[in-house]
């Protein structure tokens, strides 16, 4: 008998659910998407060998200058926002709603107490024209004194969140001085756990960083 053979049908898959599924994606991650701030200044840091990440959120950012300018940011709006008006009442600096929101969705600041009032009314452009001649954040090795004006931030920005990570970000170029005062400052709040951001570089062959890291990447495999 003679083989039937089956016609062939062309197989159509419908897309329609697949593209809509698609561009509700691309729209939630435009919409949720929480652009970084740009930084006030140029840092570069120095290299290191660890290789241990920075936490995602929760963080205080002291940025340390070449110039040894220092620069106070917190990566979380909300908590941005309860500290200005802290700030604001602890100073008397009679801030109105644009000036709050103007530090609440800006990036790091870097002014004396004094003339926060003013650069927070400022358009961002002038702000950036500020911050490049900005004299930074007073500080120096008393952590409460009234001109460490880098103590009472931090004190501030704790009191508000206390789980909150602290990361110093100094320049390569930046004297010792100038980070030690900020370290001293941290000190004199009992603050002992911080992180320093550094490039990564290799660890030089032969050391005991370098067995050790061998030692876990043969683990990992």
């Amino acid at each position: 008998m003679p083989k039937l053979k089956m016609p062939r049908k062309s197989t159509n898959v419908d897309m329609t659910a697949m593209c809509d599924v698609a561009f509700l994606l691309l729209t939630f991650f435009m919409l949720a998407t929480k652009f970084k701030p740009d930084e006030p200044v140029t840092v570069v840091t120095p290299n290191s060998i660890s290789d241990i990440p920075l936490p995602d959120d929760d963080i205080m950012l002291i940025t340390v200058d070449p110039n040894g300018r220092i620069f106070f940011s917190v990566d979380n709006q909300n908590v941005r926002e309860n500290i200005i008006r802290d700030v604001a009442e602890y100073k008397g600096l009679n801030l109105d709603e644009n000036q709050v929101k103007a530090f609440k969705y800006g990036s790091s600041v870097g002014v004396p107490f004094n003339q926060l009032k003013s650069y927070l009314t400022l358009p961002t452009d002038e702000q950036k024209a500020i911050d490049k001649t900005t004299t930074g954040i007073p500080v120096d090795s008393v952590a409460d004194s009234e001109t460490n004006e880098l103590g009472a931030w931090i004190r501030i920005a704790r009191n508000n969140n206390p789980r909150i990570r602290i990361a110093i970000k100094a320049d390569g170029n930046a004297t010792y001085p100038e980070v030690q005062k900020v370290i001293k400052t941290l000190e004199g709040w009992k603050i002992f756990k911080f992180n320093l951001i550094t490039g990564l570089k290799a660890i030089p062959q032969g050391t005991a960083a370098y067995d050790a890291s061998m030692g876990r990447k043969s683990k990992e495999k």
